[in-house]
């Protein structure tokens, strides 16, 4: 068969899906180490990473109703939350959890930008050691502060 030379490559559809595909592998394969009874701050911020740039492929998709962020935590254990999904749980032993620059649940927009009015927002594992993460009003995710 001949092919058209221009025609090569893929489709935006199709990187968008390959996006959202690596995206939730990444959520579930993280859960496999998460079910440890030792809690690690890390293993925390790693989660709210996944969680955070999960709801923000959502908003990019235009999957309405997937596309925002919950973080909480009860009885001994912080549950992360993106849409209507299943929360994942991890045990949080000594740690505490404080965000600063945005309320729950932080909803993205279309271009994933968080929608806090423009403000990062910082999220602080304290316990030892402490661990920080920033999102950026650009929805860049990253640790260290803001």
């Amino acid at each position: 068969m001949w092919r058209n030379p221009s025609a090569a490559g893929f489709t935006l559809v199709e990187l968008v899906m390959v996006i959202i595909l690596i995206g939730v592998i990444s959520a579930l394969g993280l859960g496999l180490f998460a079910r440890s009874s030792t809690f690690s701050p890390l293993l925390a911020t790693q989660q709210l990473e996944s969680a955070t740039l999960l709801a923000q492929q959502a908003a990019l998709a235009g999957n309405a109703g997937q596309d925002s962020l919950s973080v909480s935590s009860g009885s001994g254990e912080f549950l992360f939350t993106v849409g209507s999904r299943e929360p994942f749980r991890i045990a949080s032993g000594n740690t505490s959890l404080s965000v600063n620059g945005a309320t729950f649940p932080i909803t993205f927009d279309h271009f994933g930008r968080p929608e806090t009015s423009g403000n990062s927002v910082q999220f602080t594992f304290s316990g030892e050691p402490t661990y920080q993460v920033c999102l950026s009003a650009l929805g860049a995710v990253y640790r260290g502060g803001c």
